[in-house]
This record gives C-alpha cells, sequence and structure tokens, in this order.
C-alpha cells in the first residue's frame, strides 16, 4: 500500500492550488453528484432514495482528496439549500437537509473528508484498499444517516429503513467503483 503524500489524481497532473481552480474543480465536480443524485428511485417503504451520490461522492474523494472533496460536497449542499433541484429526484431546500434524509447528507461531509484523506495518503491505489476505503465512507453516511433517521422513526427503524434495503445495491457502487477507479487512475497518471 503506497503511503505517500500526493498521490491524488489532482497531484499528479499538478493542477495549481488557486482559488479559481479549487472552485472550478469543485463546482464541476458538485455538478457531477447532482446528476447522480437524479439517478435515483424511492425504495416504497423507506423515506430514504436509491441514489448515484454516494458512488459520485466517493470518487470524487478519491480523484480530488479531501479538501476538493469537501469543498464539493459543501457547495453541493449549498445549491440544494438555496433551491437548486440537485437532490434525489430534484428535491432542494432547508426541508431536505431537516428531513429524514438530512443526516444522509451531512454524513457525506464526513464521508468525502475521510475518502479524501485516506486518497491524499495513497490508500485507493489497489482494488483492495479501494473495496476497503469505500466501505469506510459508505459506514460514515449510514452512521449519520440513521442516528439522524432515527431522531423521526426511532433506531430499530431507521436501521430497518435506512441501511438494510440498501445494503446490496451500496455494494455494488463500492465494487464498481474499486475495481474501475485504480485503472482508471493509472492511465489518466
Amino acid at each position: 500500500m503506497h503511503t505517500s503524500i500526493g498521490t491524488t489524481l489532482t497531484h499528479r497532473l499538478a493542477l495549481p492550488r488557486t482559488r479559481k481552480v479549487d472552485f472550478a474543480l469543485s463546482l464541476v465536480c458538485s455538478l457531477f453528484i447532482a446528476i447522480a443524485a437524479q439517478v435515483s428511485f424511492r425504495v416504497p417503504f423507506s423515506p430514504v432514495p436509491i441514489t448515484g451520490q454516494t458512488f459520485a461522492i466517493l470518487v470524487v474523494a478519491a480523484i480530488f482528496g479531501r479538501q476538493r472533496a469537501v469543498q464539493s460536497v459543501l457547495l453541493y449542499l449549498a445549491e440544494g439549500f438555496a433551491g437548486l433541484p440537485v437532490f434525489a429526484g430534484g428535491g432542494a431546500g432547508i426541508t431536505w437537509l431537516l428531513g429524514p434524509t438530512g443526516g444522509y447528507l451531512g454524513g457525506f461531509v464526513l464521508a468525502a473528508a475521510l475518502v479524501g484523506h485516506l486518497s491524499d495518503r495513497g490508500h485507493v491505489r489497489h482494488v483492495m484498499d479501494t473495496l476497503v476505503v469505500f466501505a469506510a465512507g459508505h459506514l460514515v453516511i449510514y452512521l449519520t444517516g440513521v442516528v439522524w433517521l432515527s431522531v423521526f422513526t426511532g433506531l430499530e427503524a431507521a436501521i430497518q429503513l435506512g441501511i438494510l434495503p440498501f445494503l446490496m445495491g451500496d455494494m455494488c457502487k463500492i465494487s464498481l467503483a474499486a475495481i474501475t477507479l485504480p485503472a482508471t487512475r493509472r492511465k489518466l497518471e
């Protein structure tokens, strides 16, 4: 496992660390997350939709590292808060941030920070490492999401509604990203 600093794709491509470049990359990444959020469908018995958001967030964090990933997710959340239809199914506004799915949205920031940090340290260069890192990112999203959802439903129901229906799909997303990301990174470097 690589442990050297500066192994994210932006470090390898020597993209400058200017405010304009950071903002441009964060904007593009926030739009990628917003588009992935539109790939969604509702589970009939859960207030939490299945979306492509988590896949996009983890990939952004793995490619761009902690700082740019967190900026991207915060920009994405700000876009939704401002009323742009970027959340799952075109949702927007404060009700999404304070409603039953708000904990998952907050967990996106923490997961981006964790996965981005591990990427900065070189821990997403191989398939198995990437699987572990992305699983840890999903665990953070699940934990924050279920804790917040439990305010609305109670803990047992939050686990039943907010984790169990999503495990299989999330394992598929993690596997797809873990298989494709290291090879894609090597080709781009």
